[in-house]
């Protein structure tokens, strides 16, 4: 049997285990509930209409909220689904800035570690076999920066080369450790997230999804990835500096 069949599997197992979540949703005191209003938000329209609905249940039924919330953010991580962005602003208008932080941050890193765990076991000869020049060039750079590994992970994901999803699936191949892999995600991403559920906390105020990533914002986290790669480079030239010693 091929490796990639079990990828539907778990894929049809987690789709079940959502289904039910979702359509046994528990009904509140005053017998108001509102099923077939739960779905993934994809805008900035959807994202309000959840979290009014979920706000409602938040008090009474906080861990049933809390399961179905984290049960959709892995599911989305570990399949690669498009929309981070919009299950973080989500938790920062369920949860609050400091609630939903470091739980986004956790959320994150185990989703994609679940992706890089699916493609490690099930799908890297796919990766390879539809991507090879990608695969190559991230060869080439993690070869390239393997005495300061971590810190060029977490320049990726500060202002990543390419797409998350891709260096989710890809890392396995590239022999990054699954250690080094989870915190770089966890590390690597909080700026991010952080300026999503803040935003997120202030649901109301926001009138497109243009008011989550400003110009400012933008340039903020390009700083930052400069700083993460600043031990990258330093490290790189010590080298270079002893090899020319020798």
């Amino acid at each position: 049997m091929e490796p990639i069949i079990w990828i539907p599997v778990i894929l049809a197992g987690m789709s079940t285990w959502l289904y039910v979540l979702s359509t046994n949703i528990p009904e509140l005191a005053a017998n108001s509930t509102l099923k077939g209003e739960l779905k993934f938000p994809t805008s900035l329209e959807d994202i309000k209409s959840v979290s009014d609905l979920l706000m409602m249940y938040k008090d009474e039924h906080f861990l049933y909220v809390l399961v179905l919330f984290c049960s959709a953010y892995i599911y989305k991580q570990t399949f690669a689904i498009p929309g981070s962005v919009f299950m973080n602003l989500l938790a920062g208008a369920l949860f609050g800035v400091w609630k939903s932080f470091p739980l986004v941050c956790f959320l994150t890193a185990t989703g994609a570690t679940c992706c890089y765990n699916l493609s490690k076991y099930f799908g890297k000869q796919y990766v390879i076999h539809y991507f090879p020049e990608k695969v190559k060039f991230m060869q080439e750079k993690v070869e390239n920066n393997y005495d300061s590994l971590f810190f060029f992970l977490l320049f990726l994901r500060f202002f990543p080369m390419s797409p998350n999803w891709f260096l989710n699936a890809s890392s396995p191949i590239l022999n990054i450790p699954v250690h080094m892999f989870f915190f770089s995600v966890f590390i690597g991403l909080m700026p991010y997230n952080f300026i999503c559920v803040q935003t997120g906390s202030m649901l109301s105020q926001i009138s497109s999804m243009e008011d989550v990533f400003t110009s400012g914002t933008l340039l903020k986290l390009a700083a930052i990835a400069l700083v993460a790669l600043v031990p990258s480079l330093i490290m790189k030239k010590l080298k270079n500096n002893k090899l020319k010693a020798v």
